[in-house]
């Protein structure tokens, strides 16, 4: 199929500048691979917006964790914490949300050693996807005990840090937790970084951002419009007629087509180097 051999050699020559481009880029400054799990759920947790600001605000995280993520969450203290992220505001999320995010790392690591085996804790490999491990995760992530960033247990209505964990159950597409098990999960290719060896690639879930829910469309992989977990299912179970073992080996790629190439979804100066332009909607519109 014309398609897979397209995808295949946009995998195949993925570019370290698209890298440089993108919240990963983060992780690949550590070689622990509990810093760079650390520094993964913040920078996967802060993706949403424009880019830059996302670099700015992923920037300035790692800065005060610096120089070893992992010390700084095991020794994490909220009370010293707040003061210092009192200004932060990425879009949604202000520093209350930030330092509950360190707090949840801080349990995950203090009852189970590592981001990577308190996951492990609800992954079910009998499961078709990640599913439910996702379903699980989230919500014991979210009764966890905050009342050292917020006073109540649970954060207040004014806070939107239930928004770094969204759960499969509600429909939500859960792209920047996706990206995240993507991110940790897929074998360690120069992008990815292969740490979490006990969940096979093939149970991963496509992250759907506003590009690959539009170029998936162009493409023909989905016909739905509404950027949900059916959605990120559909498009998943499409590229896995490509790749059974690996399907989301395409997402980098398809991603940075809007990221970093600029494509619009619709027809333009773009489309003529663009390599997807021969199967691409926009040409039979």
């Amino acid at each position: 199929m014309r398609l897979k051999a397209i995808l295949d050699n946009l995998y195949a020559f993925r570019s370290q500048r698209h890298l440089e481009n993108d919240p990963l880029s983060f992780c690949h400054r550590y070689t622990d691979p509990l810093d760079q799990e650390i520094v993964g759920l913040v920078a996967s947790s802060l993706a949403y917006g424009k880019v830059h600001l996302i670099k700015r605000s992923v920037e300035r995280t790692i800065e005060l964790m610096s120089p070893s993520p992992r010390r700084f969450i095991e020794r994490y203290d909220p009370s010293s914490c707040l003061g210092a992220l009192a200004g932060f505001k990425h879009r949604f999320n202000d520093g209350r949300d930030l330092c509950a995010l360190f707090l949840a790392m801080k349990s995950m690591i203090g009852s189970d050693g590592s981001i990577r085996s308190y996951f492990l804790r609800f992954y079910d490999d009998s499961a078709e996807d990640i599913t439910p491990s996702l379903i699980m995760f989230t919500a014991a992530t979210l009764e966890m005990d905050y009342s050292s960033v917020f006073g109540p247990r649970h954060p207040p209505a004014d806070s939107c840090f239930p928004f770094f964990f969204p759960s499969p159950a509600s429909g939500s597409a859960c792209k920047r937790l996706c990206m995240f098990l993507r991110w940790m999960v897929r074998p360690a290719d120069g992008i990815d970084l292969g740490l979490w060896k006990e969940i096979p690639p093939a149970k991963l879930i496509i992250p759907v951002d506003a590009h690959i829910q539009k170029i998936s469309r162009l493409l023909g992989l989905t016909a739905r419009r509404q950027a949900d977990w059916k959605m990120a299912r559909e498009i998943t179970a499409a590229l896995r007629s490509f790749d059974p073992d690996d399907p989301v080996k395409y997402d980098f790629s398809l991603c940075h087509i809007g990221i970093s190439e600029g494509c619009s979804g619709r027809e333009g100066d773009t489309c003529r180097a663009c390599a997807l332009s021969e199967v691409c909607g926009t040409n039979r519109q």
